[in-house]
C-alpha cells in the first residue's frame, strides 16, 4: 500500500488483500499477512479509528509454526493494542492485553516497549481509581532518562494529581512525602496543594476548584453516595488535617467542618479509623471521635465496639417498638375480650 494513499484507500486495498491471502491459507503467507495488518492498523489509526486498528493488530499471529517470534516482537503489537484502547477511554480491553505484555515483560530487552509498558499501567491503573499505585507507576517513569525531560515533568505533575486523589493515611503519607522532597516538585503546577496536603493543612474551596479544573472526567465522576473521587480525597484529607487540630470534636461541628451532615462525618470518621486510616475511638454516647497520635495503616480488628455501639443502639429501639406493640395487643384484648383476658391473666 502506498504511503501517499489516503488511509480510506488503504483500508480498503488492505482488507481485499488480507481476505486473498486468507482464502489461500495464510499458513503460507504469515510474514506478508503481518505486514498487511500493520499497515492497515497505521491507516486505521490515521482516520483514529483507534479501535479497528487494536481488533486488526489482535489477528496477527504471534505463535506462529513457521518461524519464531520473540518476547519483543510481541510486546510490540500488544502494547500497540493497549494504547489504541486506552486511546478509545476502554481500560478494560487494554487491561486484557497488558495482561498478556506481563507474562513475558523480563525477557522483553527493548527499553522503549518497557517504558510504554509501564505508562499503560499507569494510565490503566489511574482509570481503574488506583491512585496510590497509578502514582507509583508515573512518578517511576519520571524518573525514567529513556522520556523526553518535558514528558518526564507531565508523569511527575500525574504522579502528583493521583497522590491527592488517593485515600488519606500512612501509604499516601509516604507518597506525599517522596514527591515533596524532590527538587522538581517546587516547580510543579500544583506544588501549593501537595504542600498544603503534605503538612495536613486544611484546603479552601478556591484550592479546590482550581485543581479540579486539571482533572481528567473519571477523576469527576459521581459515585452512588453523590460525591466525585476529589470529594472523597478531600473530604479524608480534611478529616487527618482535623485531627492534627483537635484532640477530639464532636459529630456536628466535624460535619460542619468537613461541610457534611453530622452522621455522615460520624461514618466517614468511623470508616477510616477501622481502616488504619486514622488513630484514635469514637464516643457513641457523648457523639465524639477522639484523635489519638498516628494512623498505623493497619485494619483495626478490634474496632467492631463502633459497630456494635451503633448496633446496639438500634436493638434498643426495635426492642422498645416490640414492647410497645405488645401493650397495644394486650389493651386491645382486654377492652374487646375482658373475660378472655382475665382468664389468662395470672394472679
Amino acid at each position: 500500500m502506498a504511503s501517499q494513499a489516503d488511509p480510506d484507500a488503504k483500508i480498503e486495498i488492505g482488507e481485499r488483500v488480507v481476505t486473498l491471502l486468507q482464502s489461500k491459507g495464510v499458513g503460507q503467507y504469515e510474514e506478508q499477512d503481518t505486514q498487511i495488518k500493520q499497515a492497515l492498523a497505521d491507516a486505521f489509526e490515521e482516520n483514529e479509528d483507534y479501535r479497528r486498528s487494536a481488533q486488526t493488530l489482535a489477528t496477527i499471529n504471534l505463535e506462529s509454526t513457521q518461524k519464531s517470534v520473540t518476547p519483543d516482537e510481541k510486546a510490540k503489537v500488544w502494547i500497540r493494542i493497549v494504547r489504541c484502547y486506552l486511546e478509545e477511554d476502554d481500560p478494560t480491553s487494554a487491561y486484557t492485553h497488558l495482561n498478556k505484555i506481563k507474562n513475558i515483560i523480563f525477557s522483553v530487552q527493548d527499553k522503549a516497549t518497557k517504558v510504554m509498558f509501564h505508562l499503560s499501567q499507569a494510565r490503566i491503573l489511574d482509570s481503574q481509581r488506583s491512585f496510590l499505585d497509578a502514582a507509583q507507576a508515573y512518578y517511576g517513569i519520571s524518573n525514567e532518562p529513556l522520556v523526553d525531560s518535558e514528558e518526564r515533568d507531565g508523569f511527575l505533575g500525574r504522579a502528583i494529581i493521583c497522590t491527592v486523589l488517593a485515600p488519606a493515611g500512612p501509604q499516601r503519607g509516604k507518597m506525599l512525602a517522596k514527591l515533596y522532597k524532590d527538587d522538581r516538585a517546587s516547580s510543579a503546577d500544583d506544588f501549593a496543594i501537595l504542600e498544603k496536603i503534605f503538612l495536613n493543612r486544611l484546603l479552601t474551596p478556591a484550592e479546590i476548584k482550581a485543581f479540579s479544573a486539571k482533572l481528567d472526567p473519571h477523576h469527576l465522576a459521581r459515585g452512588s453516595d453523590g460525591l466525585t473521587v476529589l470529594d472523597k480525597a478531600i473530604l479524608e484529607h480534611n478529616l487527618v488535617g482535623a485531627s492534627k487540630l483537635y484532640n477530639n470534636i464532636g459529630f456536628d461541628q466535624l460535619g460542619e467542618l468537613l461541610g457534611i451532615d453530622a452522621e455522615k462525618a460520624e461514618d466517614y470518621a468511623a470508616k477510616m479509623l477501622e481502616q488504619g486510616r486514622l488513630a484514635g475511638y469514637i464516643d457513641q454516647i457523648d457523639r465524639y471521635v477522639f484523635f489519638e497520635g498516628e494512623a498505623s495503616g493497619e485494619r483495626k480488628t478490634g474496632h467492631a465496639e463502633r459497630v456494635v455501639g451503633k448496633e446496639l443502639r438500634k436493638w434498643d429501639a426495635n426492642v422498645t417498638g416490640l414492647a410497645e406493640e405488645v401493650e397495644k395487643v394486650t389493651s386491645m384484648i382486654q377492652n374487646q375480650h375482658p373475660d378472655f383476658y382475665a382468664a389468662q391473666v395470672v394472679h
